[in-house]
């Protein structure tokens, strides 16, 4: 039986990933959705939203490897084939572009630049009142990997920052939180409320009317997670009631955003295309080369995967 890596995937081709690994173990058997062949001879799954029971169709596969960094894509198939290890990059790009993004958008609002831009479209001339870095809370909801390096850049700025996690960190200057007791606290004082927290059973919808109401009024949403993580409607109420100010969103409930939703037309509201980080071969592509070498010497996978916790 040959052994076969199967790119499963829409969105792009997967050739640069085809010459990554080709350039890392020479002559492969690199197959794509449109030409899988005899699936008896795929071993490693190279997946990102793959079609339901695909994956179980593939009857001699060893591994699994998530495409993101997020893994809910592939857990959402009940027909995942049982005892398959999955494991999911770890990309230092993507980190890095996660937390720009969130950074990006804390200081638009911090400094006002949204109301600078209304007044330069009445060329009107009106400093605001600044509020001080100092005073400007930043809370991070999920201290996995994207979550620290975010929460890091962001005590470099000057900001107070705090953590929230399921399970007890600890990191050096950050203020963290966890489980269902400090989850109040943690919210009480984020001024803005960074989410980058995994979709998971205990995740799904944990932003809603009591969340939203535990931030300090006035507070900013930023999410770049996962869109189930949020009830749209108690988000658009705490919007028209003013408990939250604004919020920049990446990532929704329907993908793509369905054209009538209330998001694209309020004013307090900033839409993204789910671009807050691109998982980049690059970059990705070391964590998945040593992984299959792994598979190959009979060793224990780095960055793998419980499918219970999903993560």
């Amino acid at each position: 039986m040959a052994s076969a890596i199967a790119y499963i995937s829409r969105d792009t081709d997967g050739l640069h990933w085809k010459r990554i690994l080709s350039d890392a173990f020479g002559s492969i058997d690199f197959r794509t959705l449109d030409s899988l062949g005899d699936t008896a001879d795929i071993e490693i799954a190279l997946a990102w939203k793959p079609p339901r029971g695909l994956l179980a169709s593939f009857r001699n596969l060893k591994l699994i490897v998530s495409l993101g960094m997020g893994v809910d894509h592939l857990l959402a198939d009940d027909q995942l084939p049982e005892g398959v290890p999955i494991v999911r990059i770890m990309d230092d790009g993507l980190v890095g572009q996660m937390s720009e993004y969130a950074i990006y958008w804390a200081l638009r609002h911090h400094r006002d630049i949204d109301k600078y831009a209304e007044s330069q479209r009445r060329k009107e001339w009106k400093p605001l009142d600044f509020v001080d870095t100092i005073h400007r809370r930043v809370g991070v909801m999920g201290l996995g990997t994207i979550g620290q390096d975010t929460a890091r850049k962001f005590a470099m700025l000057g900001f107070p920052t705090a953590g929230w996690s399921r399970t007890s960190r600890t990191l050096d200057g950050i203020e963290t939180f966890h489980g269902t007791d400090g989850l109040h606290k943690f919210l009480a004082r984020s001024d803005i409320l960074v989410a980058v927290l995994p979709l998971t059973r205990d995740t799904r919808g944990l932003l809603g009317a009591k969340a939203f109401a535990a931030l300090p009024r006035g507070a900013y949403f930023i999410n770049m997670a996962r869109g189930a993580l949020v009830d749209d409607a108690a988000l658009l109420a705490a919007l028209e009631s003013g408990q939250v100010s604004g919020a920049a969103l990446d990532v929704f409930n329907q993908e793509p955003l369905p054209v009538d939703h209330p998001y694209w037309t309020h004013p307090r509201v900033r839409v993204t295309p789910h671009i807050a980080g691109a998982t980049n071969p690059r970059t990705a592509s070391p964590g998945i080369i040593e992984n299959i070498k792994r598979l190959r010497s009979g060793r224990e996978f780095i960055h793998r995967v419980d499918p219970k916790t999903g993560y």
